[in-house]
């Protein structure tokens, strides 16, 4: 298997790295693999990941839900609850963002496309990319969505987005410079960048450690924090406009995190380590399971 193998940092090229944690893919095949942190920046990564199309083989499973929209189990149908709460921020969000009624947005990694649909029913001109070939077809069928293949990403014109959105995207996407670099074209001078991630600096990263969920390695190659992700958007002559908490991740994470572990009763402690994640992070915002950050372009120089 052709893995990638990181000699420097990603973020800003110091060849200080060390081992800081090694992880299970407890999802779909058992391997481990080790998360590396940049003793210069702080930025974590996971090592030896595999390059490619070689990564494709680690979502083959109906229960990755992004990918397959499953309402198998109790975990997943909560899911399917809480999103539901959850597009009608995400929508709201950009309306209130944007200060526009209607516009133009690119949705990246937009999965079985619940969000892109939502935002065309406000009214918005949605493009949508989704790499995987079979939730591209589950998209089509469902909301008549017509999905693009990554390559499309290539053919939009410079400065044509209002707004482009990742969620729980970015930590995925292989090329973090040249990804960067894209969004900085495709978005208009006057358009926003929303992007969500996990939280490597949260207070549930903490507890679980190696048996966090939302490491989820290799599918995860990259494990921001605050302060990690503004460095990765200064890079690319971005600010960073705001940024807020996503509540329910917490619960969601820890559940899965409990099941890591081997706890038989995952759903019960999950909910109740999440509340109390959830209780601690009312003072310290940045300490949340996951966060949603907001770009602007920078202009003259701020």
């Amino acid at each position: 298997m052709n893995k990638f193998n990181i000699k420097s940092c990603p973020l800003c090229n110091n060849a200080c790295l060390e081992k800081e944690l090694t992880c299970t893919d407890s999802f779909v095949s058992g391997e481990q693999f080790d998360v590396f942190c940049c003793k210069e920046c702080g930025f974590k990564f996971t090592q030896n990941f595999p390059q490619g199309s070689e990564i494709d083989q680690y979502y083959n499973s109906t229960n990755y839900i992004s990918h397959s929209d499953t309402h198998k189990g109790l975990v997943n149908r909560l899911y399917h609850r809480v999103r539901k709460q959850m597009l009608k921020k995400k929508t709201q969000l950009v309306l209130t963002t944007s200060l526009l009624k209607t516009g133009k947005l690119l949705d990246i990694g937009t999965g079985t496309g619940y969000f892109p649909a939502a935002m065309q029913k406000e009214g918005w001109d949605v493009e949508a990319i989704e790499k995987n070939e079979q939730t591209r077809i589950y998209a089509k069928e469902k909301f008549n969505l017509n999905v693009h293949n990554e390559s499309a990403l290539n053919t939009f014109k410079p400065q044509t987005f209002d707004v482009i959105t990742l969620w729980h995207v970015m930590e995925h996407l292989e090329n973090l410079d040249q990804v960067w670099a894209n969004l900085h074209t495709l978005l208009k001078d006057t358009g926003f960048l929303i992007i969500a991630v996990p939280n490597c600096a949260s207070y549930d990263a903490e507890y679980y450690k190696e048996q966090w969920a939302a490491y989820d390695v290799p599918r995860h190659l990259w494990h921001f924090t605050p302060a990690t992700i503004q460095k990765w958007g200064a890079k690319h002559n971005f600010v960073l406009a705001s940024r807020y908490a996503m509540p329910f991740d917490a619960f969601y994470i820890s559940m899965l995190s409990e099941k890591n572990k081997g706890n038989s009763s995952a759903f019960i402690k999950g909910m109740s380590m999440g509340a109390w994640f959830r209780l601690k992070t009312l003072a310290k915002k940045d300490k949340s399971s996951s966060m949603i950050y907001i770009f602007r372009k920078k202009r003259n120089g701020k």
